[in-house]
C-alpha cells in the first residue's frame, strides 16, 4: 500500500512526521524512496508528451500564420481582377485561420504554463527524494549503531561472561592462599645474615650493659667510709 495517492502529497509531505509514527522507519523510508522514484518518472514522462504537445501546437500555429498570409494576398489578387466574390472568400478562409490560430495560442499557453508548473513540481520531488534518501542513510547509521550496541549488551550481561569473572576470582584466590602457605614456610626461620645481625645486637647491647655498670661502681660511694 502506498503512503502518497498523488504528487501533492509528496511536495507537501512532511517526512519526520511519516517516520515519527512508522513501527519500521527503515521500511516506511525504503517505501517513500520508492514511490518518490515511480512518481518522478511518471511526472518527467507526462512532462515529455507535454512538450511534444507544445511543439506540435507551435508548428501548426505557424503553418495558420502562413496560411492566413496567403488567403490574404490571394483577396488582394482577386480585388485586383474585379472579382469582389473571390476577394470575399479568400477573406472569410483568412478569418477561419486567425479563428483556429487563436483558439490554439490560448491553448498554447495553458500548455506553457502547465510545463512551467511541471518544472516546479520536478524540481521539489526531486528535493524531497534527494532529502528522503539522506534520511534513509542516516537511518541506516543509526540503526547499524543501536544494533552493535544491543549485541554488546547482551554479550555483557551474558551469563558465561559472569561465570569466566567468577572463576577467575577463584583461580586469584587459590594464588592467594598458596602464595600465603609459601610465605608461612619462612616463618620462625632466620636466614645467616638475619643470625648475624642479630649476634652484633646482642655484643652491642652487652657492652653498652657493661659500661653502664662501670659508671654506676664509680659514683656509688663506698659503705666503709
Amino acid at each position: 500500500m502506498g503512503i502518497f495517492s498523488r504528487l501533492s502529497d509528496i511536495v507537501n509531505a512532511n517526512i519526520n512526521a511519516i517516520l515519527d509514527r512508522a513501527e519500521d522507519p527503515r521500511k516506511i523510508i525504503r517505501l517513500i524512496i520508492q514511490e518518490m522514484e515511480d512518481t518522478l518518472v511518471e511526472v518527467r514522462s507526462s512532462a515529455v508528451q507535454t512538450i511534444a504537445e507544445r511543439r506540435e501546437i507551435e508548428r501548426r500555429i505557424e503553418a495558420l500564420t502562413r496560411t492566413e498570409a496567403e488567403w490574404g494576398r490571394r483577396a488582394e489578387l482577386a480585388l485586383t481582377h474585379n472579382r469582389d466574390d473571390l476577394a470575399r472568400g479568400a477573406l472569410q478562409a483568412r478569418a477561419e485561420m486567425v479563428r483556429e490560430r487563436d483558439a490554439l495560442t490560448q491553448q498554447l499557453h495553458q500548455i506553457v504554463l502547465g510545463i512551467g508548473q511541471q518544472d516546479a513540481d520536478i524540481a521539489k520531488l526531486q528535493a524531497k527524494l534527494a532529502d528522503a534518501k539522506s534520511r534513509e542513510k542516516a537511518l541506516l547509521s543509526r540503526h547499524g549503531i543501536a544494533t552493535s550496541r544491543v549485541k554488546l549488551r547482551q554479550k555483557l550481561h551474558d551469563e558465561r561472561l559472569g561465570d569466566a569473572a567468577a572463576r577467575f576470582e577463584q583461580v586469584e584466590r587459590s594464588l592467594d592462599a598458596l602464595e600465603g602457605k609459601v610465605e608461612s614456610f619462612d616463618l620462625g626461620r632466620r636466614t645467616l645474615a638475619d643470625q648475624i645481625v642479630a649476634l652484633e645486637t646482642d655484643n652491642a647491647v652487652e657492652i653498652e650493659l657493661a659500661a653502664l655498670k662501670a659508671r654506676m661502681t664509680q659514683v656509688t660511694p663506698r659503705s666503709d667510709a
